[in-house]
């Protein structure tokens, strides 16, 4: 509490000292020894932050009183001195509420919405798919790439994540059935690069529980980019146009293997490592690969590859070749911008300088869930059917990674809210516009900027687990079940 802080308690007037006093229970001793230790502090900068930390009531967390018991305390920088007045326990309170109420509201509304991003969606195909015999023109390139864009980042990434398992009565749009199971299905409902199944492991499962986490985190673009041999901008540019299946379906698949294997993994084969298609062949030359390239091009890429690319355009032959050809090139040329549109809206919502990353797990939902929920991800500028659709409704992150369980309308209806918790209780709400945040997501890229670690010192350290390396938990401090909930 701010009222506690040296600063502000050696100002007061005896009368406000008086009631001071009488708000916290201390004798009029304690009261003069607790004044004295404060003027003992004022020469130094850190040791008043420390004091501050020192002083909180007895909501903060068990470590940090740990920490201020033992006498000495890691320097806190200043962007970091939020926490040292943090209640997270209140603010994990009412967003837990907050989330309550908002599942409680979902409905009729939030699938009404859903099938008007469908409709939309459905719309771009539709005009792209009617022009796709066109000499290559911006018109059907951007319907095509909307298209694909709104498929993966609207309706297949809320569905999967089972933001409408109880508003749906067809059970359609259900987390256990869309474009899972089969071919049939994966066409029909979310045909990209990547599995079904498998982007639901990796993304659901292992990027939401370990958001920003180094080592856990694939999503993790820092540490990711780290490891490039080559001009960094260059591999930048490459990122941009061909992430989805030079980066994203190898290494969603990688995450179901893991999930799905038996027994010891292979020698020295390194479950962290970023499974991109290079690293595909590299494994297997090695005989350290738990799936082959092989594997990867019959189950995953090819059916893509041939299907969407060669198939769909095929009619086209009857009426004459360069028809045919006309088509593949606008399909590809829409996969391009498809895949730069994807690049800017899901890499800007976890990097930058000035967001947090972390160093250990977290128990899911618990109140350092829910903190680094908010802090180690980003919001766009929000609002606006057409601005939310253009950012796929991941101008929403933070309130996504909240309650990854909500539908997209869900989170339009939350964000003030959040926003205003965040602002009551000191936490930073970062929110700025997608060129902002694109500038930020490059200078991580290109090594030109470092992430914020947060303060290991100042974690709840009754919330912190270990994984393992196919996402078990290794240990839990509290071994509390109904909190190890999955996060879909």
């Amino acid at each position: 509490s701010h009222l506690l802080h040296p600063a502000f308690v050696m100002a007061q007037p005896p009368a406000q000292e008086l009631t001071l006093r009488a708000r916290h229970g201390c004798t009029s001793r304690e009261c003069h020894q607790r004044a004295d230790g404060r003027q003992q502090l004022r020469g130094s900068l850190a040791l008043v932050s420390f004091g501050a930390a020192a002083s909180l009531p007895r909501r903060t967390s068990a470590a940090r009183l740990r920490q201020a018991a033992g006498g000495a305390a890691p320097s806190v920088v200043p962007e970091d001195r939020w926490l040292l007045s943090l209640d997270t326990e209140a603010f994990a309170k009412e967003l837990t509420e907050l989330g309550q109420k908002l599942r409680e509201e979902q409905g009729e509304e939030d699938l009404r919405h859903l099938k008007r991003v469908v409709f939309w969606s459905d719309l771009c195909a539709v005009v792209g798919l009617a022009s796709l015999w066109m000499t290559p023109n911006p018109i059907t390139i951007l319907a095509l790439s909307l298209w694909t864009h709104s498929r993966w980042t609207m309706v297949a990434h809320h569905t999967i994540h089972g933001g409408y398992n109880k508003v749906d009565p067809s059970g359609h749009y259900s987390s256990k059935n869309f474009g899972m199971g089969s071919l049939w299905r994966r066409v029909v409902d979310w045909f990209d690069w990547m599995l079904p199944e498998a982007w639901s492991r990796y993304h659901n499962q292992v990027h939401h529980y370990r958001v920003n986490e180094p080592d856990g985190d694939p999503d993790y673009f820092e540490k990711y980019t780290d490891t490039w041999k080559l001009n960094r901008e260059f591999m930048t540019v490459l990122s941009m146009l061909f992430f989805k299946w030079a980066f994203a379906a190898p290494n969603t698949y990688k995450a179901l293997k893991l999930s799905q294997f038996k027994g010891e993994l292979p020698a020295n084969f390194d479950p962290k490592l970023t499974m991109t298609i290079y690293q595909v062949f590299r494994m297997e030359s090695l005989g350290q690969a738990i799936f082959s390239a092989g594997e990867l091009m019959t189950k995953v890429i090819g059916p893509y590859l041939l299907l969407h690319f060669f198939l769909l355009p095929l009619p086209l032959l009857l009426i004459g070749p360069s028809f045919f050809w006309n088509a593949v090139a606008n399909l590809f040329l829409a996969e391009l911008v498809a895949n730069i549109h994807g690049f800017m809206v899901t890499t800007f919502n976890h990097t930058g300088e000035d967001v947090y990353c972390f160093s250990s797990g977290c128990r899911v939902n618990s109140p350092s869930f829910y903190l680094r929920a908010v802090t180690g991800s980003v919001n766009c500028c929000t609002g606006g059917f057409l601005n939310d659709f253009l950012h796929g409704y991941l101008n929403y992150q933070i309130e996504h990674h909240i309650w990854p369980d909500l539908s997209m309308l869900s989170y339009a209806k939350a964000q003030p809210h959040v926003k205003a918790i965040c602002q009551k209780h000191g936490v930073p709400y970062v929110q700025e516009n997608i060129f902002a945040r694109m500038a930020k997501v490059l200078r991580i890229f290109t090594g030109r900027a470092r992430m914020r670690r947060f303060p290991a010192h100042l974690e709840r350290q009754e919330d912190l687990i270990s994984w393992d390396d196919r996402g078990g938990v290794l240990r839990d401090v509290q071994r509390s079940p109904q909190d190890l909930a999955p996060a879909m």
